[in-house]
């Protein structure tokens, strides 16, 4: 049906810099929000940051002025800018999409396979 791609994970030094992008593919008749999570070892999975089709975003209070979230809808595609990062931001990071697979305004929500980013020096 749908598949999301990420790539851009990595290892970089605190106060370094990483972009993420994430481009799905597949039966897609319209994507409505999209958005990155992370997961870190021994805990949940939590919103990084989220956009909708009109490109409203929103943020987690510990990305906030370090993270921007952009998307290009011809290319089906949603990116995270990750500058000043900290070592508290080493985490598996994924893509999500709400995605209108069959033209009927129905959005089934994808995930990607996930990109591992660590912030260590």
């Amino acid at each position: 049906q749908v598949q999301l791609v990420e790539s851009g994970g990595g290892l970089v030094q605190p106060g370094g810099s990483l972009r993420l992008s994430c481009a799905a593919s597949g039966s897609i008749f319209s994507i409505n929000t999209m958005g990155w999570y992370r997961q870190a070892p021994g805990k949940q999975r939590e919103l990084v940051a989220g956009i909708t089709s009109g490109d409203s975003t929103n943020y987690a209070d510990s990305v906030k002025g370090r993270f921007t979230i952009s998307r290009d809808n011809a290319k089906n595609s949603v990116y995270l800018q990750m500058n000043s990062l900290k070592p508290e931001d080493t985490a598996v990071y994924y893509c999500n999409a709400a995605v209108d697979y069959s033209g009927s305004y129905y959005y089934g929500s994808f995930w990607g396979q996930g990109t591992q980013v660590t912030v260590s020096s």
